[in-house]
């Protein structure tokens, strides 16, 4: 049985400008200086709270409340901008064809991917098999994540010849510490750091060379 498990932001959907729009909406109502873009994104990945407490430091003592206020305004803009990658519907619908059972498993706030993958009509493809931030006690890097949707895939356990696609080095830490074969994608907003993946692809629709 063949899975396929997909990071969400910088992956399927690009994602840049409604995130980096909401933090420094956040700044603003805090009377803070609002940051660029690229000072915000690269705190992407880890989740929502990581990404609160490295782009809006000042408040970080006061982390549920900041929270709160992020996501109300997150919600309210969530679907303004966001896109999918190019070639993203009819990779998944062909690796859907070649037998390959997909999922999502990202730190994304899960109501925020529900709101998503519904506004694309991607939740049929990935039916249950969404792990999102908050659906687990650990993140990515940790594999449990990924071995969570795996079982909801009714793939566990996990075989070597699984993959993990993502554009973050937490996507490509969390396939090794899970054994399986990763895809980094370089046309996200992610960075790789140190991690290694399997192979590196520059479109999305480059993963049906590797996922036969």
């Amino acid at each position: 049985m063949k899975a396929c498990y997909f990071d969400m932001d910088g992956t399927i959907i690009d994602s840049r400008a409604d995130i980096a729009a909401t933090v420094n909406h956040t700044r603003r109502d805090l009377g803070l200086n609002q940051l660029s873009a690229g000072d915000i994104l690269r705190h992407v990945g880890k989740g929502a709270q990581y990404l609160l407490a490295h782009a809006i430091p000042e408040y970080a003592n006061e982390a549920h409340a900041l929270f709160s206020r992020f996501m109300s305004h997150y919600h309210e803009h969530e679907l303004e901008s966001v896109t999918l990658y190019p070639g993203v519907r009819e990779t998944l619908e062909e690796l859907a064809r070649r037998s390959w059972r997909l999922g999502v498993n990202t730190a994304k706030p899960a109501s925020s991917v529900k709101a998503i993958l519904r506004h694309f009509e991607l939740d049929a493809v990935f039916g249950d098999a969404v792990i999102a931030g908050g659906d687990c006690r650990e993140m990515k890097p940790s594999p449990l994540p990924l071995q969570m949707c795996s079982t909801r895939l009714g793939a566990d356990p996990v075989s070597p010849d699984d993959w993990m696609v993502g554009d973050n080095w937490t996507d490509i830490k969390c396939a090794a510490n899970a054994g399986i074969k990763s895809a980094y994608c370089r046309f996200g907003f992610g960075i790789l750091l140190d991690s290694s993946p399997t192979v590196q692809i520059a479109s999305f629709p480059e993963l049906l060379d590797y996922l036969k």
